[in-house]
């Protein structure tokens, strides 16, 4: 299986949560988008679900010397979550990473003002939230994303993915409630190799997802 691009994604994802909503398992449903990247796909799922979009900006804590190398993930003012068996792997501490996550901190709360343009944070407290992105590979944004939602006490929470590798669902499994994934592939590699256009999104974008739902 492989998406044409990410609203074709969201478009199958939404259809699949549908039917879980009609089957009640859905109740008053907040749909929560990692932005960049699962913006577009979240928007189509929360149009199809009637529910609000927002988004809750994780930002991935990258390796010194590769930072596409994920070694853990921050949500919010959250202390970061790390990756304890990556890290002894690399040989590396928390303590190496202090200024690296500071960065990310900085990156994250940036993006969080420019993306809520003075909006309030989403009311999680007894809804099922949705949470979106565009695929899921080990699972250590998705994570860090999961937990700061759960210190919020929803009542449910859902992770929806259109793609997922095997490991970061079975590690999702213990931290949201649901784990929705359409396409589960033996051998995974990378998120974008099962979209046919994969093209980054912008700071831009995801307003522009906002703004339009907000005039729904």
């Amino acid at each position: 299986m492989q998406f044409r691009d990410r609203r074709q994604a969201g478009r199958r994802l939404a259809e699949q949560l549908r039917i879980r909503q009609e089957q009640g398992a859905l109740p008053d449903p907040v749909v929560l988008a990692l932005p960049r990247g699962g913006v577009a796909v979240a928007q189509e799922v929360a149009r199809e679900l009637d529910a609000p979009l927002d988004v809750l900006v994780v930002r991935k804590i990258g390796a010194p010397f590769q930072e596409e190398l994920g070694v853990g993930a921050i949500a919010g003012d959250d202390e970061p979550l790390f990756d304890e068996r990556t890290l002894d792997s690399l040989g590396l501490s928390q303590s190496v990473l202090a200024e690296t996550v500071e960065r990310e901190r900085s990156e994250l709360h940036r993006r969080e003002q420019l993306y809520r343009q003075g909006r309030p944070a989403p009311e999680l407290r007894g809804r099922t939230v949705i949470v979106v992105d565009d695929g899921l590979a080990t699972g250590a944004t998705a994570r860090a994303a999961v937990r700061s939602v759960r210190r919020q006490a929803p009542e449910r929470i859902v992770l929806a993915v259109p793609i997922c590798s095997r490991e970061g669902s079975d590690l999702l499994r213990a931290e949201a409630d649901e784990v929705v994934c359409l396409h589960r592939p033996v051998s995974f590699m990378a998120v974008g190799l099962w979209y046919e256009h994969f093209d980054q999104l912008s700071d831009k974008d995801v307003l522009a997802a906002l703004r339009s739902d907000a005039e729904r």
